[in-house]
């Protein structure tokens, strides 16, 4: 259980397992506490009431340095330093790796528009550097995260700016890229993220159903009502 400031629960009763390994997709319609729930693995919050655990281990006895080694948090508004590219996406390095930072953006689906750029990886970015599109920023926030290789990745929404067709695209190579690590992801577009091993669908902060793409569309519950409402509305969009 979460409360926010004003001193009413945001989540109510959310009990669920990530198995290692695994890709889990958290939907659900605007205000359902999708945001909320992953930012407590990061500890952007802490719980109130019940525990989070990371192989049995209560997160909160974690130090907040050490939970960074096991978390990489990908926010949906995206912070660049006002450097060149390549320190970006190698901020949590120990030093500049190429090969790490070319792997990254390739996976983040980044790297050919950063190499359009007349200095590819030596590109400025920031106040005095160039001016980048939200979509360009938030896969460049993203191969950050993955260059600094956490065993768990969670994305709050971080692909919102991107095409459909391009977040989906990313949420595949992320599975067979970094197979073994576990992925917890937001998206408000239920098609992008519809191949994810489990999908929790929240609703006013409580859980109202869990299961596969398929499973949940045969239950004909809330997922399908949102799912079939978003195929409607991308297939007017295309007209």
């Amino acid at each position: 259980e979460h409360g926010a400031g004003n001193g009413h629960a945001v989540l109510h009763d959310i009990t669920f397992t990530v198995p290692a390994g695994a890709t889990v997709a958290v939907v659900g319609r605007m205000g359902s506490g999708k945001s909320t729930l992953l930012q407590l693995l990061p500890r952007l919050f802490d719980v109130t009431a019940g525990t989070i655990t990371i192989d049995g281990q209560d997160i909160r006895t974690c130090s907040l340095a050490a939970l960074r080694h096991w978390v990489g948090f990908v926010p949906q508004d995206p912070f660049l330093f006002s450097t060149l590219i390549k320190d970006n996406v190698a901020f949590a390095l120990p030093e500049v790796d190429m090969t790490q930072v070319r792997q990254a953006a390739s996976i983040a689906n980044v790297a050919r528009d950063i190499e359009d750029f007349p200095r590819a990886y030596d590109t400025v970015v920031g106040e005095r550097g160039v001016t980048l599109s939200g979509g360009q920023k938030q896969r460049l926030t993203l191969a950050r995260a993955l260059a600094a290789n956490t065993p768990i990745l969670v994305l709050d929404d971080a692909l919102s700016s991107v095409d459909v067709q391009t977040e989906r695209a990313i949420l595949h190579e992320l599975r067979d890229s970094t197979r073994g690590k576990t992925v917890l992801v937001i998206s408000h577009r239920i098609s992008a993220v519809r191949d994810a091993d489990l999908i929790v669908v929240l609703d006013e902060g409580r859980i109202m159903e869990t299961g596969t793409h398929e499973e949940l569309v045969a239950r004909a519950g809330l997922y399908a009502d949102i799912f079939q409402q978003q195929a409607l509305e991308e297939e007017l969009a295309e007209l």
